[in-house]
């Protein structure tokens, strides 16, 4: 997915990595709310009655939903993406210290306390296709570092 105010940011920064996102609009809290959107997802599965709440619990529910959305390949990559800021968003709300960064290949990751960066996107577009990590795994995995 691409985000303009994210080219530009990069181009600021001569392409250096392991900036805070947030740096990018100015406030944390606008980066997290903008990431969270999650439209697609958030549709999909309100359509299977789900209601996205940010926790852990709607992850593991998430896993256990149709994967109705692989019969579209042209939706398959758009809601990938939004698993991926889905995660990153119960990460980020609900693991102290977790933040929003740019990984080195300009895609938003999480970053925890420990350095460790979490590809949430990556982690989204592999769980769309295939089932597999289930989000719940990698959020539970995340966390207890």
């Amino acid at each position: 997915m691409n985000f303009s105010f994210l080219d530009n940011w990069r181009k600021r920064r001569d392409g250096a990595d392991g900036a805070p996102l947030s740096s990018a609009v100015g406030e944390p809290e606008g980066v997290a709310e903008l990431l969270s959107e999650c439209e697609l997802l958030r549709a999909r599965a309100g359509r299977q009655g789900l209601e996205l709440d940010d926790s852990p619990a709607s992850l593991e529910a998430l896993d256990q939903l149709p994967p109705r959305w692989r019969d579209d390949p042209e939706e398959l990559p758009w809601l990938g993406n939004d698993a991926g800021l889905y995660l990153g968003t119960v990460l980020v709300r609900t693991v102290p210290g977790a933040v929003w960064h740019i990984g080195p290949d300009g895609h938003p990751v999480v970053r925890l306390v420990s350095g460790r960066e979490i590809e949430v996107v990556e982690a989204g577009q592999e769980w769309a296709a295939t089932g597999a990590p289930e989000l719940s795994q990698v959020y539970a995995e995340a966390a207890e570092v």
